[in-house]
This record gives structure tokens, C-alpha cells and sequence, in this order.
């Protein structure tokens, strides 16, 4: 029910010019480098993690999710 949800979500604000671009995070985790743990001094690379996110949801490079996605969670 809630990957529905989220899935609705999505193609409402795709539907009201909401896109990709609003898929980011906090200007502070993508300027300043992470403080400790494994990957200390790396920061976060919006790109390449939004196209990993963006497959890891069934949507396309675009953030839109795909007709196989729709169909898999009965949305038409």
C-alpha cells in the first residue's frame, strides 16, 4: 500500500511540473564532506544516486515511474 502511495504521489507532482529537480537533498550534504564512518570526507553525489534511486523505485531516468511499475501496483 505504501509504495502505492508514493507511486501516486510521484505522478501527481509529475503532473503539476514537479520533477526531478526537486529530487535533491540539503545543500549541506551535498557541499560538505561526511564527518566519519566509511565514507569520511566523501560527499554525497546527487546524480549518480538519484539514477541508483530512481531504478531501485521501476522509474525511468527521469524520475517517472514506469508502465510495468504502474502495472505491478494495479495504477492506471
Amino acid at each position: 500500500m505504501g509504495e502505492r502511495i508514493w507511486n501516486l504521489q510521484k505522478l501527481f507532482n509529475l503532473d503539476r511540473g514537479i520533477g526531478m529537480e526537486t529530487d535533491t537533498l540539503p545543500p549541506r550534504l551535498l557541499a560538505e564532506p561526511l564527518q566519519e564512518g566509511a565514507p569520511k570526507g566523501m560527499v554525497w553525489k546527487r546524480d549518480e544516486l538519484l539514477k541508483e534511486y530512481y531504478a531501485l523505485r521501476g522509474w525511468d531516468e527521469k524520475g517517472v515511474p514506469t508502465t510495468e511499475k504502474l502495472k505491478e501496483l494495479a495504477i492506471h
